[in-house]
This record gives structure tokens, sequence and C-alpha cells, in this order.
């Protein structure tokens, strides 16, 4: 890091603590009182939003589904759906998915954003979700391969669907993985690296694209198991999404990785063995 930066380095590594000690010792202060209403309010509509946003998600992401189960049930026409429209529907996913378990780390670079050291959150956010997009279009044409062998119950897909299922188990106790789930719990020593780069638009987009390739890093056996299970299953999509939420900021994150890991074992076991029971699992 280049001298001139150190100063704003250093800033944004103690301006968390020193915001609220600074407020706090002049309790009659009228602008500290604004700065405090201000934070607070900036705490709850950031959160807010990304929740909504979610909660848009989680609807379209409903009514894909259905959409996708009326037309197997009409003879497979589910799988006439257009790369574009498959798309849409991984992104809203994704954002699903995706979005709340990261509130503590849009809500850190909020703040920064609030103290004009950083570029507004929406870029930040952006870069973010623009690495999920991009898996949309691998994930289209493995559902595309999928999506009729797994529906039929094909002995072969339901094994592929238990390899999977160990893969992931295995990857949730490596290093790699604990390393990418500390970072996701705790990552202000990612934005310190970035310096005054957070001030420029392009360079909130490639720190959010950052923060989502090490969100990848953690998360990416899981999409594995949900692309392996047809993708727009609902009832799964809330099982990884809580476990995503639980990882990421629960106290128990790292235990519950483990815990995960031993299910996700005794699932893909299972389906080793008896790839005929992979239909009451889709």
């Amino acid at each position: 890091m280049r001298v001139d930066e150190r100063p704003r380095f250093e800033a944004f590594a103690f301006a968390m603590a020193a915001e609220q000690n600074a407020t706090a010792s002049r309790p009659g202060d009228f602008m500290s009182d604004v700065q405090r209403a201000l934070r607070a309010h900036r705490d709850v509509w950031l959160p807010a939003g990304l929740l909504v946003v979610a909660a848009l998600g989680w609807w379209w992401s409903a009514h894909m589904a259905h959409r996708m189960s009326q037309g197997m049930a009409m003879g497979g026409r589910a799988m006439s759906m257009s790369a574009a429209g498959f798309l849409v529907g991984w992104v809203a996913m994704m954002g699903a998915m995706m979005l709340p378990a990261i509130i503590p780390a849009v809500r850190l670079y909020g703040r920064a954003a609030g103290r004009g050291q950083a570029a507004p959150t929406p870029f930040f956010v952006a870069g973010y979700l623009l690495v999920w997009s991009a898996l949309g279009l691998p994930a289209y044409f493995a559902w595309r391969a999928l999506a009729g062998p797994v529906g039929d119950g094909v002995p072969w897909a339901a094994r592929l669907a238990g390899a999977t299922f160990v893969v992931a188990a295995l990857y949730q106790v490596s290093p790699l993985k604990t390393a990418c789930l500390r970072h996701c719990r705790s990552p202000l020593s990612f934005f310190l690296r970035q310096g005054a780069n957070l001030r420029r638009p392009i360079g909130a987009v490639r720190a959010g694209a950052g923060h989502g390739l090490v969100c990848l890093g953690c998360c990416w056996a899981l999409m594995g198991i949900l692309v392996a299970l047809g993708t727009m299953q609902l009832g799964w999509m809330l099982v990884l999404a809580a476990l995503i939420f639980a990882e990421k900021v629960t106290p128990a994150g790292e235990r519950t990785s483990v815990l995960a890991a031993l299910g996700f074992l005794a699932v893909g076991g299972t389906l080793l063995v008896h790839p005929h029971l992979a239909t009451y699992l889709t």
C-alpha cells in the first residue's frame, strides 16, 4: 500500500468503533444526535432493502417452479424454456438465497459509504450479484442436460446427485471452505485491503465482485446440489438458503457446516446405493 493511502486505510479500519464512541461522548450535541439518527436509519433501510429484493426473488422463483412443474406434467414442455428465461429465474434465485446472508457485509460497507469513504452501496451489491449471475449460463446447460433424467428418475442421474452430495460433504469440512467462510463472516479485513479504491464506483463494483467470488468459494458445492436435483426445487432452495444464512451470520456457523456435511454424506451415500429414492427428493 502506498504511504499516502495509509491514513484512509486506517480510518476505514477504526471508523466502525470510533463512530459510535464519538457520538456517544456528546449526548447533548445536536450534530451527534443527527449522526446517530442517520446511522440508525441507514442500518435499518439497507437490510430492509436487501430483504425486499430477496422476497421478490423468492416470489419469482416460486412462480418459475410452478411453471416448470406444469410443463413437466404436460409432457416435458418446461424443457423448452429459453436461456434468457432461465437466466432471469437464476438471478432471482441467487438474490433470494444469497442476499439475506450478506446483510452484515453490506451494512459495514454502507457505513463507510455514508461517511464518504466508499461509493454508493448499490455499486457494491451489483458487483456481488454479477458474480452469481455469471454462473447462470453454465447452470442453464447443466439444467438442460439433467432436468429430464432427474424428473424421470433415471438411475445414473440419481447417482450423479448422490456423488454431488458426497463432494459437497467433503468440501464442507475442507480448509478452503473454512477460509472462505471466515472471510464471509468477518469481511472487514477484505474492505481494508481495498483502500481508496472503494471511493470509485468501478472500485466498489470490483470489491463486490471480489466478495462474491469468495462467497462462491464458500457455496459453490451447495449450488451444485441444487443443479443436480433439477435447479428450481423450492424445498431444497429453502434448506440451502437457511444453511447459507446460518453459516455466515449465526455464531454457530462453522459448527453448522460440519453438521451439514454429515447430512450431505448420509443423503449422498443413500442415493449411490439406492438411486430409486431420488424421486423423494425432487
